[in-house]
């Protein structure tokens, strides 16, 4: 059975949620904050937008179960987003256990509608990568130690840099990167819908005979 699309017009929806990855993932490239407060607060707001895109989404979607799964989604970032501007004064506890849980739900819940759907909409393969690289996500942040700290210090011609390489780096460093990860690739799944699209809208339908 051929795949059969969304609607054609669901492209903007990826794109959408492709803007908020970047622009974090951009954020924290640059920043050298990267504090749990910090990554409370960046990931605050990328989850708030993030899910309203998804909401609006949502209801582009053909299909029952992929318009409650998506809009599911929608839900567990808004209110993981919420939680973590509410609690971004309150350490690294609060940041990895909100992005495990926000990523672990929203990423298994964007795999499975990717896998029921699969032969039967066109979308289901960017939403099985989209899940797989969100729960990866998830998967990363638990292994790393809550009490890792290492100190670390640079000579360089007679000035010394010194610091501490702690879990709250690391976690917002990787959040950092699956933002840029996630970002490139709804751009290119976005632009690859709308040309797909256009290219179904240009072929012509070959007549059928009486």
């Amino acid at each position: 059975m051929p795949a059969v699309p969304a609607r054609t017009g669901y492209w903007p929806v990826q794109l959408a949620r492709a803007v908020p990855a970047l622009i974090v993932g951009l954020v924290i490239t640059f920043s050298a904050d990267h504090s749990s407060t910090f990554g409370l607060l960046v990931f605050g707001a990328f989850a708030i937008v993030s899910g309203a895109v998804l909401a609006w989404g949502s209801l582009r979607l053909d299909g029952r179960t992929p318009r409650i799964l998506t809009l599911v989604q929608a839900v567990v970032a808004v209110a993981s987003g919420i939680a973590a501007v509410v609690l971004n004064s309150t350490g690294a506890g609060a940041l990895f256990l909100l992005l495990i849980t926000f990523a672990a739900v929203t990423g298994l819940l964007e795999l499975y509608l990717g896998l029921r759907s699969r032969g039967r909409l066109a979308l289901s393969r960017d939403w099985v990568t989209v899940g797989v690289l969100t729960a990866l996500l998830a998967l990363a942040v638990l292994l790393v130690p809550a009490d890792y700290a290492v100190p670390w210090a640079v000579d360089d011609k007679g000035v010394t840099a010194s610091g501490t390489l702690t879990a709250q780096i690391i976690v917002v460093g990787v959040f950092g990167a699956y933002a840029i990860l996630l970002g490139v690739y709804l751009v290119i799944g976005g632009l690859s819908t709308r040309w797909a699209a256009r290219e179904d809208a240009a072929t012509p339908t070959p007549a059928t005979g009486q």
